[in-house]
């Protein structure tokens, strides 16, 4: 029997990559002086990295421009990954992001049918807080059992960890569960978790 939904957030409870977070590093390389831009074709080949900071870097490495010692790099990432994460919560806050058709009912239907839910996602708790309280309101998070965000693993998706901690959180057996998933990289850690 169904005991619990583990949601995704980016790209499943919203669209988020696309027309938050890709609209957002944009907005960040031109506050920081950069030429670089992201655009669809580009971004869409950056999530095969999972992580803000890591897709970053990994992009610097086809950049000209990028500095040229890891330190350096690494410094830029951090200081463009924070400036994105103003520049996304803007959005957020503006209306800019909405969550996809049917996931709110869905969300509040569960919940009335007892079914507990779990938040499991890579990326930062504070992008979490700021999509979920817009659209479901400041008592959000008494919604979900569990919120696990990219703070708490050690490694991100495709590894199976954040499903794991969440399964512990919950205290059930991986196929009580149903993970929620939009990407390759995160339906690879619900399945090696043993979640369907």
């Amino acid at each position: 029997m169904l005991a619990a939904l583990l949601w995704d957030v980016d790209g499943t409870l919203a669209e988020t990559e696309r027309d938050g977070h890709r609209v957002a590093f944009n907005q960040a390389f031109e506050a920081l002086g950069l030429r670089w831009h992201w655009d669809h074709e580009r971004y869409g080949r950056l999530l095969r990295v999972t992580g803000g900071r890591e897709r970053l870097l990994a992009a610097m490495a086809e950049e000209r421009d990028a500095p040229p010692t890891p330190a350096e790099r690494q410094a830029l990432a951090r200081k463009l990954h924070d400036t994105k994460n103003h520049c996304y919560a803007r959005l957020v806050y503006e209306g800019g992001i909405a969550l996809r058709g049917g996931v709110a009912p869905l969300i509040h239907e569960a919940r009335a049918q007892g079914v507990r839910q779990a938040i499991v996602t890579t990326t930062s708790r504070a992008n979490v807080e700021t999509l979920l309280a817009r659209q479901l309101g400041p008592a959000w998070a008494d919604m979900f059992d569990a919120v696990l965000c990219g703070e708490d693993v050690r490694a991100k998706k495709p590894d199976p960890e954040v499903y794991l901690l969440a399964l512990r959180a919950l205290r059930l057996q991986p196929r009580q569960a149903l993970a929620l998933e939009d990407s390759g990289p995160g339906a690879s850690a619900a399945q090696a978790a043993g979640v369907p």
